[in-house]
């Protein structure tokens, strides 16, 4: 059972539950009396007797020709295209019939009672109730110009940037020591960043630094946690890998200086990242009108949960594994709560399917 359960699930979902719930693209908005974007010039309406006209009965299921030109409507262009003729309607409508006639086995079987099939019907209508009441009411253009100027000013320091430069350094407490050390950083020994390192090692008196293999981290001009004059020294260091002479600190140690890395000032003004920092205040709009959604109607709900029972839950922690037949002895569970967040954009096919298809160039009926 479990096997044809996952198969008819599959089904299910690529081929029927998700086709009311799938958003429409633009190429695909064509509905009944209506001709696709692109496919020539308008066709006349149709009457609704004759959208009403039966094209296919299973037992007491009817497929009108409305419904079947929704649907083989819905498809991308490229599989509309392959679909003109008689004979490619009428394989199209089999495949309508085909979907109908395992649905109504299914049921006849009572798979429709099946907590995995309840499960996932319910995540596939929550999807819809998400999208339904969040779409229209929360868009990107929710977001105004006072809003993004706010969130722009509250956080301008990641859109103006003064120009840093990194730089590890070797520490010691007297210059003549430090005028030995330099021969060392000056030549063979200190050319690479790991033989630098080496030398950090070897000679640095700073235990602080010395952890962190010498490494000050980016400076810029403004650094006050670094002394000036090797603040000033790590400027004049213009390329990666220029080691500096003897500098003297100021605050009685010796520093020599590999600079490891350089990032040029930044500006960016409120007009050139406001398409990001939109973006980013919708979702963050969406995911508080959602969150206030759930709120509301978790309150209303009458929620009752046992602790004593929930401590008595047995989670299996072995690692899943291959009986050696190709059958996971530990298949993962399904998730026991369904995501309440919106899912990602769909693809056309729906829920769980490819886009638009169910094997790759077939279309979903």
């Amino acid at each position: 059972m479990k096997t044809a359960l996952t198969v008819l699930v599959g089904i299910f979902l690529g081929y029927g539950l998700a086709l009311g719930c799938q958003k429409k693209d633009a190429s695909s908005e064509a509905g009944p009396g209506k001709t696709a974007p692109g496919s020539g010039p308008t066709a006349p309406p149709q009457s609704p007797a004759e959208l009403n006209a039966v094209l296919a009965k299973i037992d007491d299921v009817t497929i009108t020709l409305g419904e079947f030109q929704e649907r083989i409507n819905r498809q991308s262009p490229y599989i509309r295209a392959r679909y003109t003729s008689l004979e490619q309607k009428k394989e199209f409508l089999d495949s309508l019939v085909k979907f109908e006639i395992l649905a109504k086995e299914a049921y006849r079987r009572g798979y429709d009672k099946d907590p995995e099939v309840v499960r996932t019907m319910k995540q596939v209508m929550i999807q819809k109730l998400m999208r339904e009441e969040f779409d229209a009411k929360v868009t990107a253009d929710t977001v105004t110009d006072a809003e993004m100027k706010a969130y722009y000013d509250a956080n301008v320091g990641d859109y103006v940037k003064a120009e840093q430069v990194r730089v590890s350094a070797i520490i010691v407490k007297n210059k003549a020591q430090a005028d030995r050390v330099l021969l060392d950083a000056k030549g063979e020994a200190g050319k690479t960043n790991k033989g630098f390192r080496d030398l950090v090692a070897k000679y640095s008196q700073d235990e602080e630094t010395k952890l962190r293999s010498g490494d000050l981290r980016y400076l810029d001009a403004s650094t006050k946690d670094v002394a000036a004059p090797v603040v000033k020294a790590a400027f004049a260091l213009l390329n990666t890998g220029d080691v500096s002479g003897v500098v003297d600190g100021g605050d009685g140690k010796f520093y020599i200086l590999k600079q490891t890395g350089r990032l040029r000032a930044v500006t960016k003004s409120l007009d050139d990242v406001k398409p990001q920092i939109r973006n980013k205040l919708f979702r963050e709009k969406r995911l508080a009108a959602q969150k206030d959604f759930v709120d509301k109607l978790r309150a209303a709900a009458k929620i009752e949960i046992d602790e004593a029972n929930l401590a008595k839950v047995r989670i299996d922690t072995s690692a899943s594994g291959d009986d050696g037949r190709g059958k996971d002895l530990a298949p993962p569970p399904a998730p026991a709560t369904p995501p309440v967040q919106p899912p990602l954009e769909e693809a056309p096919g729906g829920a769980g399917g490819s886009a638009g298809s169910g094997a790759a160039g077939q279309p979903s009926p």
